[in-house]
């Protein structure tokens, strides 16, 4: 277990923290959209992007234009954050209700993924990161498609994960208050694949897109 920097160290409910490295990494690797926060010109912004992980890094990727990425570039700081929802706890108390999810938390900064070989394998493991076998299966990038294209790498050092389970807590008074309480369990499930209107309609759907899940 890791011990947390004083940045990531969770002070508001310290009991649902995990600075376990591996459980960090399980909350990553499930999830596949992470959001990026950072500051510019005294202006906060926070971007959603797909990102991918390869032992302690991460990966993100977009147009060479983009604001988040180009100013990413210069070594600001970042802060990058992944949420799993797992449900939504219905308590006695409007007060008290809440959500069972999983979120991991890192802050550090980026820096550019310059070597081609590199940039092409980190493209690789963003794309096996949101649908695994899909890469082998469709037409590599272009020169002029990696040209345009900006990959970041952080390192996971700093960083901390939140979990919360369970049912919900209300205050004992509140037990005995004439109203349903308990767990709304939700997960991301795939639904059937929709074929392109234009696809050969010889081309079967791959086992990769049939059997799509996020469960790891």
């Amino acid at each position: 277990m890791s011990e947390p920097a004083a940045r990531t160290r969770i002070t508001r409910e310290p009991q649902l923290a995990v600075y376990d490295r591996d459980a960090a990494y399980r909350i990553l690797d499930e999830g596949f959209v992470c959001h990026v926060g950072f500051t510019l010109d005294n202006q906060p912004y926070v971007i959603p992007t797909s990102y991918g992980r390869r032992d302690d890094n991460l990966y993100v990727h977009g147009s060479a234009a983009s604001r988040m990425l180009r100013n990413m570039k210069q070594g600001i700081p970042v802060c990058i954050t992944v949420t799993l929802i797992d449900g939504l706890v219905l308590a006695r108390s409007i007060f008290n209700h809440s959500m069972n999810y999983r979120s991991v938390v890192i802050l550090g900064t980026a820096e550019v993924v310059e070597q081609q070989d590199e940039k092409i394998a980190a493209l690789k493991i963003i794309s096996e990161h949101v649908i695994p076998g899909r890469w082998e299966d469709a037409r590599q990038p272009n020169e002029r498609e990696l040209k345009a294209t900006l990959v970041m790498r952080v390192s996971i050092e700093e960083f901390s994960a939140k979990v919360r389970t369970g049912p919900p807590i209300d205050d004992e008074v509140d037990y005995s208050y004439p109203t349903w309480a308990g767990l709304i369990p939700m997960e991301t499930i795939a639904r059937s694949p929709i074929p392109d209107p234009r696809l050969d309609p010889a081309r079967r759907v791959p086992s990769y897109a049939s059997n799509y899940t996020r469960r790891r």
